[in-house]
């Protein structure tokens, strides 16, 4: 299995699609909420340079948006 993190909100509609299709797909995932943890809000920008949910990072890839053929091509699909 592949270490996935999601950084996301609760209001995100990507983010609940991305949680879905890796649901979907019985890839384990962790959820972060960067609206309520500061820190992984910094760690996420720090990763990513981006401000917007999801960021997807797998196997220290970072994806993103709800980018479903960059996910599937970290995942080897």
């Amino acid at each position: 299995m592949h270490k996935v993190i999601v950084y996301s909100t609760p209001t995100c509609p990507w983010c609940h699609k991305a949680k879905e299709y890796f649901t979907k797909l019985g890839q384990p995932y962790k959820d972060v909420n960067v609206a309520e943890d500061e820190k992984a809000a910094q760690e996420m920008i720090d990763k990513s340079g981006q401000l917007g949910v999801p960021v997807i990072d797998i196997d220290g890839k970072i994806i993103v948006g709800f980018d479903q053929p960059e996910i599937d091509k970290a995942l080897k699909k």
